[in-house]
Protein backbone atom coordinates (compact mmCIF):
# COMPACT_ATOMS: atom_id res chain seq x y z
CA UNK A 1 0.00 0.00 0.00
CA UNK A 2 1.59 3.24 -0.93
CA UNK A 3 1.95 5.92 2.02
CA UNK A 4 -0.91 7.83 0.18
CA UNK A 5 -3.23 5.10 0.87
CA UNK A 6 -2.57 4.10 3.99
CA UNK A 7 -5.70 4.08 6.32
CA UNK A 8 -4.85 5.25 9.55
CA UNK A 9 -7.34 5.36 12.45
CA UNK A 10 -7.05 7.86 15.25
CA UNK A 11 -8.67 5.86 17.98
CA UNK A 12 -9.42 5.43 21.84
CA UNK A 13 -8.41 1.51 22.56
CA UNK A 14 -11.99 1.50 25.01
CA UNK A 15 -14.11 3.22 22.68
CA UNK A 16 -16.52 0.86 21.34
CA UNK A 17 -17.10 2.89 18.04
CA UNK A 18 -13.80 2.96 17.35
CA UNK A 19 -13.34 -0.94 17.48
CA UNK A 20 -16.81 -1.40 15.86
CA UNK A 21 -14.68 0.59 13.13
CA UNK A 22 -11.70 -1.03 13.35
CA UNK A 23 -14.03 -4.62 12.85
CA UNK A 24 -15.95 -2.83 9.32
CA UNK A 25 -12.11 -2.31 8.05
CA UNK A 26 -11.23 -5.82 8.81
CA UNK A 27 -14.36 -7.27 7.12
CA UNK A 28 -13.75 -4.89 4.57
CA UNK A 29 -10.46 -6.38 3.60
CA UNK A 30 -8.67 -3.10 4.49
CA UNK A 31 -5.81 -3.25 6.15
CA UNK A 32 -5.02 -0.09 8.55
CA UNK A 33 -2.48 1.30 11.23
CA UNK A 34 -3.81 2.34 15.02
CA UNK A 35 -2.90 5.42 16.09
CA UNK A 36 -4.27 6.07 19.95
CA UNK A 37 -4.07 9.76 20.34
CA UNK A 38 -3.86 9.18 24.18
CA UNK A 39 -0.60 7.18 24.17
CA UNK A 40 0.61 9.07 20.65
CA UNK A 41 -1.14 12.83 21.52
CA UNK A 42 -1.93 14.68 17.86
CA UNK A 43 -0.12 18.11 17.66
CA UNK A 44 -2.36 21.04 16.53
CA UNK A 45 -0.67 20.86 13.22
CA UNK A 46 -2.08 17.17 12.48
CA UNK A 47 -5.46 17.51 14.54
CA UNK A 48 -6.23 20.95 12.08
CA UNK A 49 -4.86 19.12 8.94
CA UNK A 50 -7.27 16.44 10.12
CA UNK A 51 -9.95 19.22 10.46
CA UNK A 52 -9.53 20.49 6.90
CA UNK A 53 -9.27 17.04 5.36
CA UNK A 54 -12.75 15.94 6.90
CA UNK A 55 -14.17 19.63 5.69
CA UNK A 56 -15.37 20.38 9.17
CA UNK A 57 -14.78 22.95 11.67
CA UNK A 58 -12.92 22.44 14.74
CA UNK A 59 -15.89 22.88 17.09
CA UNK A 60 -17.99 20.18 15.13
CA UNK A 61 -15.54 17.78 16.38
CA UNK A 62 -16.18 18.37 20.12
CA UNK A 63 -18.00 16.16 22.70
CA UNK A 64 -19.78 18.71 24.42
CA UNK A 65 -21.00 15.56 27.11
CA UNK A 66 -17.71 15.24 28.58
CA UNK A 67 -16.98 17.13 32.12
CA UNK A 68 -13.91 18.34 30.19
CA UNK A 69 -16.37 20.68 28.12
CA UNK A 70 -18.24 21.52 31.09
CA UNK A 71 -15.64 22.74 33.18
CA UNK A 72 -13.70 24.99 30.51
CA UNK A 73 -17.36 26.76 29.56
CA UNK A 74 -17.11 25.65 26.40
CA UNK A 75 -20.71 26.04 25.93
CA UNK A 76 -20.68 29.69 26.97
CA UNK A 77 -17.76 30.16 24.95
CA UNK A 78 -19.14 28.49 21.76
CA UNK A 79 -21.97 31.08 22.32
CA UNK A 80 -20.50 34.21 22.69
CA UNK A 81 -17.85 33.79 20.24
CA UNK A 82 -14.95 34.32 22.96
CA UNK A 83 -13.04 31.10 21.77
CA UNK A 84 -11.14 30.34 18.28
CA UNK A 85 -10.94 27.26 15.94
CA UNK A 86 -7.21 27.33 16.84
CA UNK A 87 -8.08 27.78 20.18
CA UNK A 88 -10.19 24.67 19.92
CA UNK A 89 -7.80 22.70 18.20
CA UNK A 90 -5.65 23.35 21.16
CA UNK A 91 -7.92 22.38 23.85
CA UNK A 92 -8.84 19.24 21.69
CA UNK A 93 -4.70 18.55 21.43
CA UNK A 94 -4.74 19.12 25.48
CA UNK A 95 -7.66 17.68 26.57
CA UNK A 96 -8.19 14.80 23.98
CA UNK A 97 -11.78 13.22 25.87
CA UNK A 98 -12.90 16.64 23.95
CA UNK A 99 -12.47 15.10 20.53
CA UNK A 100 -15.26 12.49 18.88
CA UNK A 101 -13.94 9.40 17.71
CA UNK A 102 -12.61 8.04 15.79
CA UNK A 103 -11.00 9.99 12.89
CA UNK A 104 -10.09 7.70 9.62
CA UNK A 105 -7.45 9.27 7.11
CA UNK A 106 -6.25 8.39 3.80
CA UNK A 107 -4.28 10.38 1.47
CA UNK A 108 -6.17 13.52 1.16
CA UNK A 109 -8.83 12.66 2.90
CA UNK A 110 -10.10 11.58 6.18
CA UNK A 111 -13.92 11.29 8.11
CA UNK A 112 -15.24 11.15 11.18
CA UNK A 113 -16.41 7.16 12.08
CA UNK A 114 -19.23 7.86 13.58
CA UNK A 115 -21.55 6.74 12.63
CA UNK A 116 -19.28 3.77 11.11
CA UNK A 117 -20.92 3.27 7.94
CA UNK A 118 -18.88 6.93 7.09
CA UNK A 119 -16.03 5.25 6.72
CA UNK A 120 -17.52 3.95 3.36
CA UNK A 121 -17.10 7.27 2.09
CA UNK A 122 -13.28 7.18 2.53
CA UNK A 123 -12.73 3.89 1.37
Amino acid sequence: MAKNDTVIIYEKPTCSTCNAAMALLRDMGVQFEKVDYYEAPLTEEKLAELVRKMDITPRELLRTHEPIYKELGLADRLKDGSVTDSELIALMVAHPDLMQRPIVEKGDRAVLGRPVENLKQLI
